[in-house]
């Protein structure tokens, strides 16, 4: 019988603890509803997964207070990248507050439907790889891409567990070797930004300091992304919780709830800057949880 992990430190200080309101459904949203593609729910309603090159499982306790513990041994590790990671300092339930749910009521349905919903701080370069993968396919489909580029690529962190490889890793890698991992044409995409990034270094973290229209612009000359793909990885890498992702989901859920039949993206776009402001990433994120749920 496979032996379980031993839990190393519980990671987030008192003054850093994330109560999820909606309990185990909504850490459930928050780990494996789009954003990120690298956790797994274990037994006892347990989540395993892995950020910066380390190993972590998630759980809530019996307040719906969220727990941290690293299961990597023998490394040097604080709080800091999984509290970032999460956004403690983050207070999302003042910025649910502020998106205009008082006045739209497809809004307030979509909070109360999902309360504590948050949005994780990626590594752009992971959050990249990651849906470059995305284009016609479902989360798990994506994640299932994934894992099996890592596997063949990535380093080995636990038993079954792997990161993610770099891009100058990945520059190395044949298309033809990428589409043995069964993502298609996905792989073309992926072979070509490892080039670019390649020829470019320090590309990605340039992105960090620039203002979030620069900063799509320059995510956009990058081999196949386009702008949800850009606004995905503004959004759960960045911070830029301004950023509205419009996928097939949020397409429909959009014109069908707000009556924009012969909008265009771009129109949505706007329409969603202007009406749920500054955590309009953060509004989307709970359409995407409604409308997959619903």
């Amino acid at each position: 019988m496979q032996m379980r992990p031993k839990r190393i430190d519980r990671l987030l200080n008192p003054n850093e603890r994330i109560q999820i309101p909606g309990g185990r459904k909504v850490l459930r949203e928050i780990l494996a509803g789009g954003q990120s593609f690298l956790w797994g729910e274990v037994q006892n309603n347990r989540w395993r997964g892995v950020h910066l090159g380390k190993a972590y499982e998630v759980d809530l306790d019996d307040d719906n207070m969220l727990t941290v513990s690293c299961l990597t041994p023998g490394t040097d590790y604080t709080s800091e990248a999984i509290s970032q990671y999460f956004g403690c300092q983050k207070p999302f339930l003042e910025y649910s507050d502020s998106l205009p749910w008082r006045s739209d009521k497809v809004l307030e349905q979509a909070i109360r439907g999902f309360p504590g919903l948050r949005i994780l701080r990626q590594c752009p370069e992971v959050t990249l790889l990651s849906f470059l993968l995305s284009p016609q396919k479902r989360i798990e489909q994506i994640r299932v891409g994934l894992l099996k580029i890592s596997s063949n690529w990535g380093d080995s962190i636990l038993e079954g567990l792997y990161a993610p490889p770099s891009w100058d890793r990945l520059s190395t890698v044949e298309e033809i070797e990428l589409r043995s991992c069964g993502i298609g044409y996905r792989a073309k995409s992926i072979a070509r930004t490892a080039r670019f990034l390649a020829d470019h270094p320090g590309y990605l973290h340039k992105i960090e300091s620039l203002p979030t229209e620069e900063a799509r612009e320059r995510l956009l000359q990058l081999p196949g992304v386009g702008r949800k793909i850009a606004d995905c990885v503004l959004l759960f890498s960045y911070g830029r919780l301004e950023s509205f992702p419009i996928d097939t989901w949020i397409g429909r859920f959009m014109r069908e709830s707000y009556g924009l039949d012969d909008y265009t993206d771009d129109q949505i776009q706007t329409f969603a800057r202007a009406h749920f402001g500054e955590n309009a990433g953060l509004a989307q994120q709970y359409f995407f949880a409604a409308a997959r749920n619903g």
